[in-house]
């Protein structure tokens, strides 16, 4: 059977030859809804093509950002493999989740706490639970790995410190660090990045546009904090439907920042009555889904986690034991 034939009756939109063997018709990478024989065509149709193509790539826009992702931009402990919990809002509150230099890898407070107890118990050296190399012993030694890890590209080390810079307000190396993580596939480097567009620190400020694409990036990606931007965004616009809908998302990814908004929605009449049980009970299990008996250990004794000497180990472990 021809190629013809399996393509039907599909023809380029501009000049109307048919596909076959020797014409091979490409979509519109923008709508997907009409083919061209060639580059040519597809300028010369663009200006009757310009208004349904640029509806349809909203649409399909929106289908991939309003879409709930699997999990958020954080994943899965690599050890335990259990959600990992999002970052604490209050600096007061323990960060349950440890970013590793040596393999960039970050790793729940249970498995790092599970690894200091044996080291303790056994008077091991103090390695890196997963990859495990020697933990650095000084400032020095932690500013050659993280150099390394910049050296090889490693997309979470250049989003690192890319967030480094911008606390520091070292905006142009900022975006340099943040534009190439976010090239690599780092969610948190577009958070940067759209923040470092809107704000147009570090780079010409472009009027929002770059700046929320790449919000949406690390949204589509499972950023909860991205996610809740954006729905702070639209409900200033009074788009409190599409605001809403980006609250839903990151509520079910267990933000408790999306949860607040949600409840001011349901009090304006923006959400409705069910919907915020609903959101309210995806929240509650999101949640759940990160807890494990390792980390609440790892809460109640947050001091053997900052432990450095095997002789601090072995006096904390005669106190919990």
């Amino acid at each position: 059977m021809s190629a013809a034939a399996d393509e039907g009756d599909e023809m380029c939109a501009s000049c109307g030859i048919p596909a076959g063997d020797d014409i091979k018709l490409k979509n519109c990478t923008a709508c997907y809804l009409v083919k061209y024989c060639s580059i040519k065509c597809q300028k010369e149709h663009r200006s009757q093509h310009k208004k349904e193509c640029k509806k349809r790539a909203a649409e399909l826009r929106d289908e991939l950002l309003f879409k709930q992702p699997e999990s958020s931009h954080l994943g899965d402990c690599p050890i335990c493999f259990i959600p990992l919990p999002l970052p604490p809002r209050h600096k007061n509150k323990m960060n349950e989740v440890s970013y590793h230099l040596c393999c960039s890898k970050s790793i729940c407070l249970g498995c790092v706490y599970e690894s200091r107890l044996k080291i303790a118990e056994q008077s091991l050296e103090q390695k890196c639970p997963f990859c495990r190399t020697p933990y650095p012993n000084d400032d020095a030694d932690a500013g050659r790995l993280m150099k390394m890890r910049l050296a090889a590209n490693d997309p979470v080390a250049l989003g690192a410190a890319a967030g480094r810079c911008l606390a520091e307000g070292k905006f142009s190396d900022a975006f340099k660090y943040a534009k190439q993580a976010a090239a690599l596939g780092d969610l948190h480097a577009h958070l940067h990045l759209g923040y470092l567009y809107m704000e147009g620190k570090g780079v010409e400020a472009e009027g929002g546009k770059k700046g929320n694409y790449h919000l949406e990036e690390s949204a589509i990606g499972g950023h909860p904090t991205a996610r809740c931007n954006l729905g702070k965004g639209e409900g200033q616009w009074g788009n409190h439907e599409r605001a809403m809908k980006h609250f839903i998302i990151a509520a079910n990814q267990g933000s408790d920042v999306a949860v607040e908004q949600l409840r001011e929605g349901f009090k304006e009449g923006h959400v409705s009555k069910d919907d915020f049980a609903e959101a309210l009970r995806a929240y509650q299990r999101a949640v759940d889904a990160t807890k494990s008996p390792q980390r609440e250990a790892a809460k109640r004794n947050p001091d053997l986690l900052l432990l450095r000497e095997m002789k601090e180990s072995a006096k904390f472990l005669s106190k919990v034991t």
